[in-house]
């Protein structure tokens, strides 16, 4: 077990999501910089449905009852063990009783923990994401430990990878959405040719853009939407629905993000800039 002394501000299990339930108004859910988790998982040997600890902003002080190794990844923290400082992206063994303390965030928004076979929390619907109207649970807060295999002895092929962070970038490479066409030539000069920045409204449902590109007057039927549709809203705004998501919606979709655009994103705060660019 994986003891919670400290839960951090929003600290939740994601693995990969929750697939074939859209239809009944299940989000897909799971991790919302896949980039950072697959590097994670492949430097732990893990599957890459394997369960990792998705922290936002603040981490969590954890102690670890079983021998095991893990990995950080995604946004920069100060992160130690036993008060000896960590690095992103490689491998380290873990023994009973040792404590992980998450510190100040210096860059990126969302830090991720994997650990060797991952988290083995309650499988709801192939999936152990955390989404509260699905699993009950919404975060760590209020859970004592979470359960992990233990692993004594682990030989990496790899142990540790200089990565090409997404959290310096800033360009989202986007495909046309189905109502992309409705785009006026203002509409469309606003919306490839400024930098936009994040709004206080962002979380794990939906990122909104503080720019306006345009009044949308545009009426259609509630349509399907996924992750990383970009929906336009009568006043202009932008919101880009992320991992939580509702499965469909009433605004124009004009744009989609490419899986690398979601993670580059999902690494962003309020007040942070991005810029839309066409695949």
């Amino acid at each position: 077990m994986l003891n919670i002394l400290k839960s951090g501000f929003f600290t939740t299990v994601q693995d990969t999501g929750r697939f074939g339930y859209r239809d009944k108004g299940v989000p897909v859910a799971g991790v919302m910089d896949s980039f950072s988790t697959s590097k994670v998982n492949t430097l732990l040997e893990n599957d890459e449905k394997c369960a990792v600890l998705e922290i936002t902003m603040t981490g969590p002080k954890l102690e670890f009852e079983e021998d095991t190794y893990i990995v950080l990844g995604g946004a920069e923290m100060s992160v130690t063990l036993n008060d000896i400082a960590l690095e992103n992206y490689k491998v380290y063994k873990v023994k009973s009783g040792d404590i992980l303390s998450y510190g100040k965030l210096e860059k990126g928004f969302r830090a991720y923990l994997g650990i060797k076979d991952g988290f083995n929390t309650e499988l709801v619907l192939g999936s152990r994401s955390f989404f509260k109207p699905i699993t009950n649970k919404d975060s760590i807060k209020k859970m004592p430990d979470l359960p992990y295999a233990t692993c004594k002895q682990f030989n990496p092929k790899i142990s540790e990878l200089k990565v090409d962070s997404v959290l310096d970038k800033s360009v989202l490479e986007v495909y046309k959405g189905p109502e992309y066409k409705l785009l006026t030539d203002n509409q469309l000069g606003k919306l490839f040719y400024r930098e936009f920045s994040v709004a206080n409204e962002n979380n794990r449902m939906a990122y909104q853009l503080n720019e306006t590109i345009e009044e949308n007057k545009v009426s259609m039927l509630t349509s399907a939407t996924l992750p990383g549709t970009v929906q336009l809203t009568p006043s202009g705004k932008l919101i880009v629905l992320m991992k939580d998501g509702q499965t469909t919606g009433g605004y124009p979709r004009i744009l989609q993000l490419s899986d690398m655009a979601m993670s580059i994103l999902a690494q962003k705060r309020s007040g942070d800039h991005i810029k839309f660019k066409l695949k």
